[in-house]
C-alpha cells in the first residue's frame, strides 16, 4: 500500500510540472523574441584565383671595370649591403697616376708652344709692318715684303695648331684623371653583394664584370597570369598579395608585359607593392609571393549575410522580418563574397533579413530588434529585383 501512494504522488508531480512548462512556453511563445537583423544590399563581386608569383629586383646586374689595371684590394664580401658610392674593388693607381702626369707635362708642353708660335707670329707681323712703312723709298723690296706676308701666314697657322695641341692634351689629361678616378670601382646604387668575380692579384680588362648587385630596396612582383585571366588586369588595378608569413598588402599593377608563353598561355604582369611601413621586411629576388589575380572584370550583385541562411536539404530559407514578424523565404544562392552570399533570388534589396536567433525562431513569430542604421534602411527604397542585381 505504502508504494501505491508513493506511485501516485510521483505521477501527481509529473502532471503538475507538465502543465507549468506548458503555461511557460505558452508565455514564451507571447512574447517577441530579441533577434539581430541585417539588410540585403549590393556589393561588389570581383572574382580571384591564386597566382604563385616572385619578387624580382628593378635594379640587378654586374658591376664592370671601366679602367684596366690589376686589383690591389677587394673591399666587400658576399652579403655585405653598400650604399651608392661605395668602395667596392680598388685597382693599382701607380701607373694610371703617372699616366696622368705625363698627360700633364704634355699640356704644359702644348701651353708653351703655343706662346712660342704666337711671339714668333707677333716678330713677324713687325717686321711686315717695317717693311710696309719702305714702300716709295729706294730701300724697298717688294719680294722681301711678299716672303714676310707668307711668314705672317705661317706663324698664324702654327698658332692654331699650337692652341689645337693645347686641347688635345687638356682632353687627354681628362680621360687620365677620370681613369685614375675609376681606379676604385663604385656601386652604381644600392643594393647587396651577391657575387664577387675577382680577388686581388687579378688583372682586370675594360669591362670585366668585377661584383654583381642586387638592389633589395626596390622589389617588384612578377607573375604568369593565364591569358585568358588579363583583362581585368588594367594598370592601377590594386590586387591583393600574401606572402610567406601569412602577411597580407596590396600591390597596384604597373604592366602587363605583351609576350605570351606558347607552352603555358600566360603573360608576365608586373605589380608594384604597397607594403604598410612597419617592421622591415626581409625580401628577396625570386621569393615566392601569391597573388590574388582578379578573374574578369568586377560586377554588381545582390547579396545577404552568411549568417542569415538556413540550409535545409538542398535548399536554402532565410527569415524576413515582415510587419514585425518572421517570414520565411527560400533564397537561390550564387558566389560568396567574404562573409557574404550572392542572391540570385527570392530577396530584393533592402530586405530586412534575420542575422542572429534564426535559429531559434518560427515561422510567424513576432520579432523585436535593434532597428538598423539610417544608411540601411535607405536601401529599402525603389528595391530592385534579384535578378537585376547582377552586373
Amino acid at each position: 500500500m505504502g508504494d501505491d501512494v508513493i506511485r501516485k504522488y510521483i505521477w501527481g508531480l509529473a502532471a503538475v510540472m507538465t502543465a507549468f512548462l506548458g503555461q511557460a512556453a505558452l508565455a514564451q511563445d507571447d512574447r517577441p523574441a530579441l533577434v539581430e537583423v541585417d539588410p540585403v544590399r549590393v556589393e561588389t563581386l570581383s572574382q580571384t584565383m591564386p597566382v604563385i608569383g616572385r619578387f624580382v629586383a628593378r635594379q640587378r646586374g654586374n658591376v664592370a671595370a671601366a679602367t684596366a689595371g690589376p686589383v690591389v684590394s677587394v673591399l666587400v664580401e658576399v652579403g655585405d649591403r653598400v650604399k651608392q658610392g661605395d668602395p667596392l674593388v680598388a685597382l693599382d693607381k701607380e701607373k694610371l697616376s703617372e699616366t696622368r702626369n705625363l698627360q700633364a707635362a704634355a699640356l704644359d708642353e702644348a701651353k708653351a708652344a703655343v706662346n712660342t708660335a704666337r711671339e714668333s707670329l707677333n716678330l713677324a707681323r713687325q717686321e711686315f709692318k717695317r717693311l710696309e712703312r719702305l714702300k716709295g723709298s729706294a730701300a724697298f723690296s717688294k719680294a722681301r715684303l711678299d716672303d714676310k706676308r707668307q711668314e705672317v701666314a705661317r706663324y698664324s697657322s702654327e698658332v692654331v695648331e699650337a692652341q689645337a695641341a693645347v686641347a688635345r692634351a687638356k682632353a687627354t689629361l681628362a680621360l687620365a684623371d677620370i681613369d685614375l678616378d675609376r681606379s676604385t670601382i663604385k656601386a652604381p646604387y644600392n643594393g647587396v653583394v651577391v657575387e664577387r668575380q675577382v680577388e686581388r692579384g687579378a688583372y682586370v680588362s675594360v669591362g670585366q664584370d668585377i661584383v654583381t648587385l642586387v638592389n633589395d630596396e626596390e622589389m617588384e612582383i612578377e607573375a604568369d597570369i593565364p591569358a585568358d585571366r588579363i583583362s581585368g588586369l588594367t594598370p592601377g588595378r590594386v590586387v591583393q598579395v600574401s606572402l610567406g608569413n601569412g602577411s597580407h598588402y596590396p600591390a597596384a599593377v604597373r604592366a602587363v608585359i605583351p609576350e605570351e608563353n606558347a607552352l603555358t598561355r600566360t603573360r608576365a604582369v608586373r605589380f608594384i607593392p604597397a607594403f604598410d611601413g612597419g617592421e622591415p621586411l626581409s625580401l628577396a629576388a625570386g621569393q615566392s609571393v601569391t597573388v590574388l589575380a582578379p578573374v574578369g572584370s568586377a560586377r554588381k550583385i545582390l547579396s545577404v549575410h552568411k549568417d542569415s541562411v538556413l540550409p535545409k536539404g538542398d535548399e536554402d530559407f532565410v527569415f524576413v522580418v515582415e510587419d514585425g514578424h518572421a517570414v520565411q523565404r527560400r533564397v537561390a544562392l550564387g558566389e560568396a563574397v567574404g562573409n557574404r552570399f550572392e542572391v540570385l533570388s527570392g530577396l530584393v534589396q533592402g530586405d530586412i533579413v534575420i542575422m542572429r536567433g534564426n535559429e531559434r525562431v518560427v515561422p510567424g513569430q513576432a520579432v523585436t530588434y535593434p532597428k538598423p542604421d539610417r544608411s540601411e534602411q535607405e536601401g529599402a527604397k525603389m528595391a530592385p529585383k534579384a535578378g537585376e542585381a547582377g552586373g
